[in-house]
């Protein structure tokens, strides 16, 4: 599939259908894209669907069956609209440090397939407010889900929820307490974090995505 060339072509690509509840059209929505105008388009199609199938059948379903809607904040970025935001302050890394993460369609320097989105989940917001909560939403996703990458952001507990092939599993945090909350080699990295995720939902029984 070529970079969208046409209105018809654009359609087609945002009716791709990522997994049960995801669409492309979904991960697309850019405010530097539309306030600068700057096409959010892949520059590989079939790349960037094939990594946000993995993203959202591994990683967004499972959350979603769990704590229900989850709001897209931002997702995919073309390499033209990620260079603008880098380039003028509009907090996205370089392109080289966002291949495999917001730019689905390019491998990363490894050649590991990857996608990111960020997302609010309204259910966990509305609930757990209180300062360092946010770890608790960590935790649940460290014990389940098969995640290469959590960024938290202070504002709705926002996360950055990255696949990646070869998972690295690393949770950094810019909400207090901000750095690294876990990495492999760390003594927190393995085990059970039960005492975290009282009054959680339990984990959907039938999901593939449980690493455990």
């Amino acid at each position: 599939m070529k970079q969208p060339g046409s209105m018809k072509a654009l359609e087609e690509l945002g009716r791709k259908r990522l997994s049960e509840n995801f669409y492309m059209r979904d991960f697309l929505y850019s405010e530097i894209s539309n306030f600068f105008g700057i096409p959010n388009l892949p520059h590989y199609p079939d790349v960037a669907v094939e990594a946000g199938t993995q993203l959202c059948d591994k990683l967004l379903e499972p959350l979603r069956s769990a704590f229900g809607h989850i709001a897209i904040r931002s997702a995919y970025r073309s390499p033209e609209v990620n260079a603008f935001g880098n380039e003028n302050g509009h907090n996205c890394a370089s392109n080289e440090a966002n291949y495999a993460d917001h730019i689905w369609d390019y491998r990363d320097a490894e050649r590991r397939l990857g996608a990111t989105a960020c997302v609010v989940v309204p259910w966990f917001w509305d609930r757990h407010q209180d300062e360092g909560d946010w770890q608790r939403l960590a935790w649940w996703i460290h014990d389940h889900l098969p995640y290469n990458s959590l960024w938290f952001f202070p504002r709705l507990w926002a996360v950055n929820i990255n696949w990646r092939e070869s998972p690295e599993r690393r949770i950094v945090s810019y909400a207090v307490p901000k750095g690294v909350l876990t990495k492999p080699g760390m003594a927190n990295h393995s085990g059970n974090h039960g005492e975290w995720l009282d009054g959680l939902p339990s984990f959907p029984a039938d999901d593939a995505g449980d690493i455990r």
